[in-house]
């Protein structure tokens, strides 16, 4: 929900005490000792996939610092947003170290709940990271937080049912389309899952069509210019030809629970979801090798797909900032990016850990590091997170509501300028 103009001015003075009886970022308090001790809360919005590897990870920074106590709570993604801002707002409760999504960061940082990180512990080799993951650590010429885990999206799909159909890997969606009856009638599967729920699956058909969200530098709103029709069209297109099934309330635990199980052939996902995906029936043990990934089919103009990933932040109102700051260091190193790759495939963000053999031989790796670098750069503007819920109701008005694709797409542009109040 948008906040008013005096619950943000609310919120932000709060936020500003917070900082000041936290020691704020300068170290203060504990940080003034160098003493790394205390108990350091970190909220981890990793999926059911990752959470127990990341838990040991967290925890494994009490053997480098046995003063310090890691209280490891993980938070579900959908409401982790949210919950972080009632309670940095509310000065209560709030985690000293948050793995945030990329498009919070500046979002947090405009609210005044994150602490800067330059000149401090948590930026260790800052010329290490990837220039694209460095990106959505900065707002407004300071670094609040440091980047874990990128990653962008790829097609996901079953070796084994396109085998059988006799179907080579769509590099479009409209050969996707074209190849779904023929999916069907030979292995009784949907073609794909069309995730519906989440905006940010939105992306790869509008950047498919040429659009894009916004103009930043221009202060132009683009959405619904016929890009983002088109976009929409594809995707209702897609489920009204049953070339797709979709999901307006779950698509995550739905959409892998039928790629897992071979309801659907393929769907479009990250790498995160990878070692969920091989828990199914159709990729573990000796199915292994049945799971492949390749780019994001490509739209009528382009093909692109969204860059995504995961920051570590430190809240500004914390108490004990120098181990906060250690913490954030500690999970954003090469040795814990190495681990995550090794165990989940996740894609490191530091430069020098590709150049591990482990990770280089990594088959995820292999496709998703010139995937990422190709990847399509978000708005890093404050508000980039709070556009996502008018293009979920404009996809879900679409898929679901009956709503034309110029209708949804023209209702989405003008919320997309009741909050960027100075877009045209």
């Amino acid at each position: 929900m948008r906040r008013g103009i005096g619950a943000t001015a609310l919120v932000a003075g709060l936020a500003l005490a917070a900082t000041a009886c936290g020691g704020g970022s300068d170290g203060a308090g504990n940080g003034s000792s160098g003493k790394i001790e205390g108990t350091v809360t970190y909220w981890d919005t990793s999926n059911d996939g990752e959470k127990g590897t990341y838990k040991k990870i967290a925890e494994d920074f009490e053997k480098k610092h046995p003063k310090v106590n890691v209280k490891y709570v993980h938070v579900n993604f959908g409401d982790a947003n949210q919950k972080f801002k009632n309670a940095a707002g509310g000065n209560s409760g709030a985690p000293d170290v948050m793995r945030t999504e990329v498009a919070w960061v500046a979002d947090f940082a405009n609210l005044g709940y994150l602490a800067p990180l330059d000149g401090t512990p948590a930026l260790d080799n800052e010329s290490d990271y990837l220039k694209t993951a460095a990106g959505s650590t900065k707002f407004k010429g300071k670094t609040y937080a440091v980047p874990q885990v990128t990653d962008t999206l790829g097609l996901f799909y079953n070796k084994r049912l396109l085998k059988k159909a006799g179907v080579e890997v769509p590099t479009s969606f409209a050969g996707l389309k074209k190849s779904a009856k023929k999916i069907k009638d030979k292995t009784g599967a949907t073609a794909l899952y069309l995730r519906g729920d989440d905006p940010y699956w939105f992306l790869p058909y509008l950047y498919g069509e040429g659009g894009d969200l916004i103009d930043a530098k221009r202060k132009k709103v683009t959405v619904d210019q016929k890009p983002g029709v088109r976009a929409l069209a594809t995707m209702k297109d897609l489920v009204d030809s049953k070339a797709a099934i979709t999901d307006s309330s779950d698509g995550q635990e739905n959409g892998i629970k039928a790629f897992q199980e071979g309801k659907v052939a393929m769907i479009v996902d990250g790498p995160w979801d990878i070692a969920l995906a091989r828990e199914g029936k159709e990729f573990k043990g000796a199915n292994k090798d049945n799971l492949g990934v390749a780019p994001v089919p490509a739209g009528s103009r382009a093909q692109g797909s969204p860059q995504g990933g995961w920051n570590l932040s430190v809240y500004a109102g914390t108490k004990n900032m120098r181990a906060a700051q250690e913490f954030a260091k500690y999970m954003s190193s090469a040795e814990v990016q190495a681990r995550t790759t090794e165990e989940l495939s996740l894609l490191p963000t530091r430069k020098s850990v590709y150049e591990r053999e482990a990770v280089r031989s990594n088959e995820m790796v292999k496709f998703f590091r010139p995937a990422v670098e190709k990847a399509v750069q978000r708005p890093w503007i404050a508000e980039s997170n709070s556009l996502f819920e008018p293009i979920r109701v404009g996809v879900d008005g679409v898929l679901a509501g009956g709503k034309s694709p110029q209708e949804a797409a023209d209702k989405t542009g003008d919320e997309f300028r009741k909050l960027l109040k100075d877009y045209k």
